[in-house]
C-alpha cells in the first residue's frame, strides 16, 4: 500500500447521456462499499441539462457534505481528481475550501471538452490550480501545455493492467472453448457496443477483406454502453455486407474470459474514433496478441516499439483493411508481445502516482 486512500465516486441522480435509462437506478448502488480493503462511497448529485460547462461547480456543491464527513473520519491530506471536467474543477473548488493541495489525472475526455470554449475555461482555469497534472499519455500532456499548465507541473504516467488476469492463456484450448477455427483470421474487438469503438467499421473492413480473398472473421466483445446501445447498427453491417455467418457477438464477458478470447485470436483491432489510454491494446499485447489500431490516443504510444502491431491512419475500412491485411501476413512473436504486454502492471503505476503525490505534499510543506 502506497497510501491510505478513500474514494468519493459520486453517482448522478439522471443520466441525460443514457438514452435508454435517464433515471439512475441508486437502489443497486450503496452508499458505501468496500472493495479489495478499499472504501468507496457514493453520494449522489444533481444536475440540470444543457449546462455543462456549469458541472464543476454543481459537482463541489453537491460534494460539499460528503467531503466534510468524510474530512471527519478520514483527515485526508490531498485530494485527487479524474477526469479534468468536471472532476478537475469540483477538486479544485474542494481543495481550497478545506485547505489541501489537489491533483488531476487527464484520462482521455479532455479532448473533446477542449473543443467547446465555455468548457475549455473551466477546464483551464482548474488545472492550472492544481499542484500537479498526471495525463496518462503525452498526447494529453501537450494538451495540459496547451491549457497553460507549466510543464513543471506535468508527469506523465500511464495506465498499467492486473499480470495476474492478463496473459497467454493455451490457445488450443482457449480457441476450442470459443470454436474459432484454424486456417483463417480471427479477429477480435472489443469494448461498449457504442459508435464511436467503431465495430460497425470492422465489420465493413473484414467483409472487403473476405472479397479479396482473405478468410477473416470478426468477434466482438462488449455489452451496451451508458450513452445506448449501438448493436442493431452493428448486426446490420453484419448482414448488409455478408459478414452475418462470419461474426460472432460474444456479449459483456468477464477479465478472465476476455483475456481468453485475446489469446485465442489472431489478432486484435482497436477501430475507435476516440481513445485516452485504450486499455484494452495493453491487455491484449499482455495476452501475446498483435495489434490492429487506430492512431487515437495513446494508441502510437503502446504500439511504438517494433514488433507489436500495426498502427493505422483512422477507422475508414479501407484503412482498417489494409492494416488488417499486413497483419495478418507477418510472421509475430507472441511471447516477445507477452513480455513487453505485462512489463507495466498497476503496482508501477500506483507506486508512480504515490511518489507524485509525496511530491506534491512535501511542496506544500515548505
Amino acid at each position: 500500500m502506497h497510501a491510505d486512500i478513500q474514494v468519493l465516486a459520486p453517482v448522478p441522480l439522471l443520466e441525460y447521456g443514457n438514452p435508454g435509462r435517464l433515471v439512475t437506478p441508486l437502489r443497486e448502488i450503496p452508499r458505501r462499499r468496500e472493495e479489495g480493503g478499499l472504501v468507496i462511497h457514493h453520494p449522489r448529485w444533481f444536475y440540470p441539462p444543457l449546462m455543462n460547462w456549469a458541472n464543476a461547480a454543481w459537482l463541489a456543491w453537491a460534494m460539499d457534505g460528503a467531503t466534510r464527513r468524510l474530512r471527519q473520519e478520514f483527515p485526508f491530506a490531498l485530494i485527487d481528481a479524474h477526469w479534468a471536467h468536471p472532476e478537475g474543477g469540483a477538486a479544485a473548488r474542494l481543495a481550497r475550501k478545506f485547505g489541501v493541495p489537489f491533483t488531476v489525472t487527464m484520462r482521455g475526455n479532455e479532448a473533446e471538452h477542449a473543443l467547446v470554449s465555455t468548457r475549455h475555461r473551466v477546464m483551464a482555469k482548474a488545472l492550472q490550480q492544481a499542484a500537479m497534472v498526471i495525463p496518462v499519455s503525452e498526447s494529453l500532456a501537450g494538451l495540459a501545455g496547451e491549457l497553460g499548465v507549466p510543464s513543471e507541473r506535468i508527469r506523465v504516467i500511464p495506465n498499467g493492467l492486473d499480470a495476474r488476469i492478463f496473459h497467454p492463456r493455451p490457445r488450443e484450448a482457449a480457441r476450442g472453448r470459443l470454436g474459432m477455427e484454424e486456417g483463417c483470421c480471427n479477429l477480435l474487438t472489443a469494448g461498449h457496443l457504442i459508435e464511436l469503438k467503431g465495430h460497425h467499421r470492422v465489420i465493413e473492413a473484414a467483409a472487403a477483406l473476405r472479397a479479396g480473398g482473405l478468410d477473416v472473421r470478426v468477434w466482438i466483445a462488449g455489452g451496451p454502453g451508458r450513452h445506448g446501445n449501438f448493436a442493431p447498427a452493428i448486426e446490420e453491417a453484419a448482414s448488409r455486407t455478408g459478414m452475418r455467418p462470419y461474426t460472432r457477438m460474444l456479449g459483456a464477458l468477464s477479465p478472465q474470459d476476455l483475456a481468453e478470447a485475446m489469446s485465442a485470436c489472431d489478432l486484435f483491432c482497436l477501430a475507435s474514433s476516440r481513445e485516452g489510454w485504450p486499455n484494452v491494446v495493453n491487455e491484449a499485447l499482455a495476452c501475446g496478441t498483435p495489434v490492429v489500431a487506430t492512431r487515437v490516443g495513446a494508441a502510437p504510444e503502446i504500439l511504438a516499439p517494433e514488433g507489436l502491431g500495426v498502427l493505422v491512419e483512422n477507422n475508414q475500412p479501407e484503412t482498417l483493411a489494409a492494416g488488417i491485411r499486413l497483419a495478418a501476413a507477418r510472421q509475430w512473436d507472441r511471447d516477445g508481445i507477452a513480455r513487453h504486454g505485462k512489463s507495466r502492471d498497476w503496482a508501477h503505476t500506483g507506486a508512480e502516482v504515490a511518489a507524485v503525490w509525496r511530491e506534491c505534499l512535501e511542496g506544500t510543506r515548505r
